[in-house]
């Protein structure tokens, strides 16, 4: 005879479906799990997981320090060592001393990193913007200017 108490049920309320109003953090929500999607589809596309796609996307613009990649990455240091290491031993990266401080690594992009990074990120970007559809450019920008001082937001937060 198996006996269900009230706590062992599990609850389930019907949420918003895609067509109902939504708040606007209920949206922001809803879009940071699409573009963890898109990540993770795209990352498979190059034989990547969606961290180390993410990683890549990060130092295509040039090498950054594990101290500053942690923080853009939202990653505990033992947890980012591991995501370097991985993609060191694929020989996506490579970690060069620091000049100035020998005690700080920088992180950049090997020449193969740096074709499989450029293809993500576009491929990212590319599928982010048919997302987009038909949003107007007036719009974009000011869709764009208003994420942006979010972005801005949530670092000084950080700091």
């Amino acid at each position: 005879m198996t006996h269900t108490t009230e706590s062992a049920r599990a609850v389930t309320a019907p949420g918003p479906r895609l067509t109902d109003e939504i708040g606007l953090e209920t949206a922001l929500v809803r879009l940071s799990h699409v573009v963890q999607r898109v990540f993770g589809e795209v990352s498979r596309d190059h034989d990547l997981t969606a961290q180390q796609a993410q990683l890549l996307c990060r130092l295509v613009d040039g090498p950054v320090g594990m101290a500053d990649l942690g923080r853009m990455l939202d990653l505990e240091k033992s947890s980012l060592t591991g995501l370097v290491d991985r993609a060191e031993k694929r020989g996506l990266v490579v970690r060069t001393r620091s000049n100035t401080d020998r005690r700080v690594y920088q992180i950049s992009l090997t020449s193969d990193g740096l074709q499989v990074g450029t293809a993500t990120h576009d491929g990212v970007i590319a599928r982010l913007g048919e997302l987009l559809g038909d949003i107007d450019e007036p719009e974009r920008e000011q869709l764009t200017a208003r994420i942006t001082r979010m972005i801005a937001a949530a670092e000084d937060h950080r700091r």
